[in-house]
């Protein structure tokens, strides 16, 4: 059973002015998602919230592409195994960077709200710090996409019907 989240968010970016409950959100989404994992005693996450200059520089220093993107994941435990913060005892799960900038680029693509964006990429991320992974596409990409879901219905931001670009 999950005791404790603490999410310690830092805003590292003044291209997107930050809406007012956008913190609170993504708090709610990192607690949704580790109540579904049930996720047992005190976790940390770090957010970080860029903007595409600084996101661009961090994907290609980290994985060697050279272009923005709308999230990275650092997680910092494998196999349910995390570092422990020596003083509170909190298991050290790792980092979020969300680009505020392409969210909000992609939340108008899509269709849907800025919050809805942030909230999925936050899920998303937090699956990713969990072990969850999509890259290889398969069942295990499909079951990622399911947790996104549940979760998203949960935080009461759904996959509207107008999540897919339509062709003019």
């Amino acid at each position: 059973m999950l005791k404790k989240l603490r999410v310690d968010i830092e805003n590292q970016q003044k291209a997107y002015k930050i809406p007012t409950g956008l913190r609170m959100l993504i708090r709610r989404c990192c607690h949704a998602v580790l109540e579904l994992e049930q996720v047992d005693g005190s976790v940390q996450v770090d957010v970080t919230l860029v903007d595409n200059d600084r996101i661009h520089q961090v994907n290609l220093e980290q994985r060697n592409i050279d272009a923005p993107t709308d999230v990275l994941s650092f997680p910092l435990g494998e196999n349910g195994v995390y570092d422990v913060h020596p003083e509170t005892g909190e298991k050290l799960l790792g980092n979020i960077m969300i680009s505020l900038e392409q969210a909000a680029k992609q939340a108008e693509d899509y269709g849907h709200s800025f919050n809805r964006e942030v909230g999925y990429l936050t899920v998303h991320s937090m699956l990713h710090l969990l072990g969850y992974d999509h890259v290889q596409g398969g069942m295990e990409a499909v079951r990622m996409r399911e947790k996104e879901e549940t979760v998203m219905k949960q935080v009461g931001l759904p996959r509207g019907s107008s999540y897919v670009l339509e062709d003019d």
